[in-house]
């Protein structure tokens, strides 16, 4: 009967052993979690005491790193396609002639702060999808949606269409909410409209397909790096960005509609150079003459 309590003991071990394995383990297992980067919701930005956007947390988490290099992938490649000696292809060409419509790349950029500052994942894909939408249909039937616009009004007035999409494109940003967003993605659409006629009316032969392809490709990442940088820092606080970057697009879109209008002035064809009685002098050395003699030998 004495044997038995001391084998429970035996059983039962070491109680110091005991309390040490029931004590919550070190840091150790959790020191990769903390090195790792943050992961959040897609429309949730962390904020800090003071209700701003939490710079420290944000720049460390995969969706800003994935903007940054989005981003820098896109300046590289331009950058790398000037520096290196080589012949152009349709597809660079179309990068290249994004870039040249300098009016509707401002609009583009409009539509990606825009994007940027959208309440949902929803409203940033409405943004996106419905530039991209338009675009693609006026291309794939361009040749019949042409021929259709030159029987109506909008015919006679095509050069209009980039300086409307311009102002309405920075008018929007104006409007507070749900307004913004749906005059935002109305403006959307006339962008996506007014840059498929500029890529159509650019015929290319039979490279017209890469040139196309690579000219929509630039548009949306005109579009999406900035709208994906700046939506990781969205907030009350780009409002009145949102409103000067407005502002431009309305000011720089009314001057070119304006430059349209303005009567061109004639330009004075360049003065003749000063000549004796000779056309030109051959190679031999001599010179043909200006006008026939008077005297004419008689037939």
């Amino acid at each position: 009967m004495t044997r038995k309590p001391a084998r429970k003991a035996r059983k039962t071990g070491n109680p110091a052993r005991q309390t040490a394995k029931a004590r919550p383990q070190p840091a150790a297992a959790a020191m990769p979690q903390a090195l790792a980067p943050p992961t959040l919701p897609p429309d949730v930005v962390p904020l800090t005491e003071a209700g701003r956007p939490d710079w420290r947390v944000i720049v460390r988490t995969r969706r800003f790193r994935a903007a940054v290099g989005f981003l820098a992938l896109g300046f590289v490649l331009l950058a790398l396609s000037q520096a290196i000696p080589h012949d152009y292809g349709f597809l660079e060409l179309g990068f290249l002639f994004t870039l040249s419509v300098y009016d509707l790349v401002l609009a583009m950029l409009g539509l990606s702060v825009a994007a940027a500052m959208a309440d949902t994942t929803r409203q940033f894909r409405a943004i996106v999808l419905t530039f991209l939408g338009v675009l693609s249909l006026m291309l794939l039937f361009f040749d019949s949606l042409f021929a259709l616009i030159l029987l109506t009004p909008l015919g006679d007035n095509l050069f209009l269409v980039a300086p409307t999409a311009v102002i309405l494109t920075g008018a929007s940003l104006w409007l507070p909410g749900l307004w913004r967003q749906r005059a935002v993605t109305v403006a959307a659409g006339l962008v996506g409209f007014s840059f498929a006629l500029f890529i159509g009316l650019d015929d290319l032969g039979v490279g017209i397909f890469r040139f196309a392809f690579g000219a929509v490709a630039e548009a949306l990442w005109v579009i999406l790096a900035p709208a994906l940088l700046l939506r990781q820092f969205r907030g009350a606080w780009l409002t009145i960005p949102l409103r000067i970057v407005g502002s431009w697009l309305v000011v720089i879109g009314v001057i070119v509609m304006v430059s349209l209008y303005l009567p061109m002035k004639p330009v004075d064809a360049p003065p003749l150079p000063a000549i004796d009685d000779t056309l030109m002098i051959l190679p031999n050395g001599d010179k043909v003459p200006l006008v026939l003699p008077e005297d004419e030998p008689e037939m």
